[in-house]
């Protein structure tokens, strides 16, 4: 849901994030949803302090929305150390991360956002940091260049990444741990936006709360940017009920009880329309419902796939039966038999 001009992912702004600055937990205790994963850190955290050492390198992976940033403020909080971040798409040359990696203090927790982004020279880099604690700078140009090591202060690498596949295995092996985020399920979103809603000082039943978690796409972040929605509306038509607010809010906004939005339908009334159930491939896809390629695939796909919507197939996008009933179009074309 990033289309530009969807609600519920607008444009990042002062104001939005301090609203979810404010809505994040800062202990793993604190921390909804994700049980292994929490269970896991737990156990690597408290044998870290318990040797006296810095914890292993962290890899977070998973769709966007789902608290990977949040867990890597955790893990500094828990381990007692500050957190310095960095973001994969500005680290463009090898000199970019060395100042990074030599401002380090020992100890400290370097968050790295979208690593999957960054440049092949700075990963390579990366290599010897983080096994190390050291990386190798060339001095001087030609015939008299020379490599000059640098010795870095012990540090613990968080990185997030939503699209894994994309590092290459020398990084991805240097992680002693990988954590896979996975979408929520309804219970534990109803418990976000309760939560949320308290500390926001919203009045919402629990009916209210579970209606709103059911259409938020199984991702805290969207479930919290459309309690905001719902806010506005209890505040602009006053005596609603929690659940007309609900209602409201979302119908103005082009979500559905699927908790799919405008693109979402178009994406599926494409394909059933256009091109008769699929298969179809990514790039006419997005063609046809004006959108970018990486959009289709990264952002709107994934919910679709695992609500039975849509079927990636290796001749390309196909509709679900679910999907199909889902657009409301009569007929089953032959190309959706056995999916």
């Amino acid at each position: 849901m990033t289309d530009e001009a969807s609600p519920l992912q607008p444009e990042a702004s002062v104001e939005e994030l301090a609203f979810e600055g404010a809505l994040r937990p800062e202990t793993l205790a604190e921390f909804v949803g994700q049980p292994r994963v929490r269970g896991q850190l737990e156990l690597l955290l408290k044998a870290a302090a318990l040797q006296q050492r810095a914890p292993d390198h962290i890899l977070l992976a998973g769709p966007p929305g789902l608290g990977k940033t949040t867990l890597a403020m955790i893990i500094g909080n828990e381990s007692g150390r500050a957190v310095r971040m960095a973001s994969g798409p500005a680290i463009q040359h090898a000199g970019d991360l060395a100042a990074v990696l030599s401002a380090l203090v020992p100890g400290e927790v370097l968050f790295v956002d979208e690593i999957h982004r960054m440049a092949k020279s700075a990963e390579e880099m990366l290599y010897l940091a983080m096994e190390d604690f050291r990386i190798d700078i060339m001095v001087g140009k030609g015939a008299g260049a020379a490599s000059v090591p640098l010795e870095l202060s012990p540090f613990t690498l968080v990185a997030a990444t939503t699209r894994s596949g994309m590092l290459p295995a020398p990084l991805r092996d240097r992680f002693g741990f990988t954590a896979h985020l996975e979408f929520y399920s309804a219970e534990d979103l109803t418990r976000v936006v309760t939560r949320s809603a308290g500390m926001l000082d919203i009045q919402l039943t629990s009916a209210a709360a579970a209606e709103l978690a059911k259409r938020s796409r199984g991702t805290p972040r969207i479930a919290n940017r459309l309690l905001r929605r719902v806010r506005d509306w209890k505040l602009v038509h006053e005596g609603s009920s929690d659940i007309e607010a609900v209602h409201g809010a979302l119908e103005l906004y082009d979500v559905d009880a699927y908790g799919l939005d405008r693109l979402d339908r178009s994406v599926l009334e494409a394909i059933a329309k256009s091109f008769k159930g699929g298969p179809v491939g990514l790039t006419t896809l997005a063609a046809s419902v004006g959108e970018e390629a990486e959009t289709i695939e990264s952002v709107v796909e994934p919910y679709l796939v695992r609500e039975g919507l849509l079927a990636r197939t290796p001749r390309g996008r196909m509709l679900t039966s679910e999907g199909l009933r889902h657009t409301g179009i009569d007929g089953s074309p032959d190309q959706l038999d056995g999916v």
